[in-house]
């Protein structure tokens, strides 16, 4: 008698007699002893990768000592672990309960999931009853639940992604999951089963969103339903197995006053900022890669008035604009034949034809950066992007690599004019040592003096060093006052002069 059978007559029986059938007194004595090998070998197998993995005494003696808050830090690790140790016998119990669910369920993911998950329980009690474990009620409901991720869900992701607390999720093969948590990265105690295993996470991750990863196309983007940004590179490209990074946003987007919080930038600077976006300035939010420049966006984009209508341009949607009247479009990767790919270039050049009174575009990475300035030097003022750089002077040096990627064949004169015409302020935001996040600079294009984009600081951070637990210490200063405070006043947002000139306290820095 089938697995699944057995989990019928039970429950016909449960129903008929009003009680839970008993169970075998002991299972047979050939499957017993055909499972016991293979399940002593995976537990001895699981046990010796656990004991290499283990830090030896000499590492420990080298870490370093214990900060504020260590006992709570421990204690969440210790749970986190518990909750991912995985029953030595957990491939035995998972291959059965998904072959007889299989059984049943022809396609898995038409099925109601509430069904399924009352399934995957009954089936789970079977499966440990036939192999004679007895475990505890709260280890069952454990077990059940990595089941229910595996099958239905992302596997060990799936607690990852409910911890808000969480960032970044890096997955470099099926041994090595890390995450980032307050800036700093953490190695976690998980894993997947093997590289088939994380390729089933990575198909149900790409295909919901109508795109695909195989050796023919071993790179994609995605996000997932809550707007997390997908990156994902399989091999021959990743060496060591496929290869995952998740980049996290708040389920909730951080205002200005977060930011505030957080001790990202002054309130002085947030006034400034908030004038130049209402009062139609063009804005570059710059920085390295993880440096907060889709958050800086995203809150940017919040101060738009709700009686305009905006157009985003993303390779991936992740920003959340609160207003009304938003168009969102998406580039395309090329399909299966290497046809129909739609890149953000194209996407700016039509957005030019849907009458936008704002263009967001996530960011310029290529020649669409030539279309952008044309956009912003043609009556969509007011427009903001992203670029990758270090530095407001580097901003503007990569804005004219960018234009010339276009393949548009102009001299550095040209695109330099273009480029002092379009774009009003630079936010350069960095990455510090400890984690946080600041915005290092808020710089004013001035002009063009037949040589070079005149560039003038209007807000910086300077670093002054590192407390005791490894912290950054500085503080944000005001260096010269803008240049375009007419035309604020001119627009309805007038920028009280005294912000600039009056020496900024420094921001009390606790870790972003």
């Amino acid at each position: 008698m089938s697995l699944l059978e057995r989990v019928r007559n039970q429950g016909e029986t449960e129903a008929e007699t009003g009680a839970p059938a008993a169970g075998p007194a002991s299972p047979p004595a050939p499957q017993g002893s055909r499972l016991a090998g293979a399940v002593t070998e995976a537990a001895e197998k699981q046990e010796a990768q656990r004991q290499a993995a283990a830090p030896s005494p000499a590492a420990k003696a080298a870490a370093p000592a214990a900060g504020p808050g260590w006992r709570e830090r421990a204690e969440s690790a210790r749970q986190q672990e518990q909750r991912h140790t995985t029953h030595p016998q957990y491939s035995v119990i998972k291959s059965q309960v998904t072959q007889a669910l299989l059984e049943e369920y022809s396609d898995v993911s038409k099925a109601p999931r509430d069904t399924l998950v009352a399934k995957i329980g009954e089936l789970t009690g079977a499966v440990l009853e036939d192999l004679s474990i007895s475990i505890t009620r709260n280890d069952r409901q454990r077990l059940v639940e990595q089941i229910v991720n595996d099958i239905l869900g992302l596997g060990p992701l799936e607690l990852l992604l409910k911890n808000p607390d969480i960032t970044e999720i890096m997955v470099n093969g099926p041994d090595q999951i890390y995450v980032e948590r307050q800036g700093r990265i953490h190695r976690y105690p998980a894993h997947f089963d093997s590289n088939d295993h994380l390729m089933q996470i990575i198909d149900r991750i790409v295909s919901s969103v109508g795109r695909r990863v195989d050796e023919s196309s071993p790179m994609v983007d995605a996000r997932l339903r809550d707007g997390s940004r997908v990156n994902v590179i399989i091999p021959p490209l990743a060496l060591k197995g496929p290869t995952l990074t998740i980049r996290r946003f708040s389920k909730d987007p951080f205002t200005i006053d977060n930011l505030v919080e957080f001790g990202t930038l002054t309130q002085e600077m947030a006034t400034f900022l908030r004038a130049c976006v209402r009062g139609r300035q063009n804005l570059v939010v710059a920085g390295g890669t993880g440096s907060g420049k889709t958050t800086t966006l995203n809150v940017l984009s919040g101060w738009i008035p709700d009686d305009e209508r905006i157009v985003t341009i993303e390779d991936s949607a992740e920003l959340q604009l609160h207003q009304d009247h938003v168009v969102t479009l998406e580039s395309r990767p090329a399909n299966i034949e290497g046809r129909g790919r739609i890149g953000i270039r194209e996407l700016v050049i039509n957005s030019l034809r849907m009458r936008p009174d704002r263009i967001v575009v996530g960011e310029c990475r290529g020649g669409e950066a030539l279309d952008m300035l044309q956009a912003m030097n043609t009556g969509h003022d007011g427009s903001l992007t992203t670029v990758h750089s270090n530095s407001p002077q580097d901003t503007l040096s990569r804005l004219e690599t960018m234009v010339l990627m276009a393949g548009a064949d102009l001299p550095s004169r040209a695109i330099r004019e273009q480029i002092a015409a379009a774009i009003n302020i630079i936010v350069q935001q960095a990455r510090l040592r400890d984690g946080s996040r600041r915005v290092v600079a808020i710089s004013e294009v001035q002009g063009f003096d037949g040589e070079k984009v005149l560039l003038q600081d209007i807000f910086v951070y300077q670093q002054e060093g590192l407390d005791d637990d490894g912290r950054v210490i500085g503080g944000f200063h005001a260096v010269a006052e803008p240049k375009s405070l007419p035309d604020l006043k001119a627009m309805g947002e007038p920028v009280d002069p005294a912000i600039f000139h009056d020496p900024q306290p420094s921001a009390a820095d606790s870790a972003a």
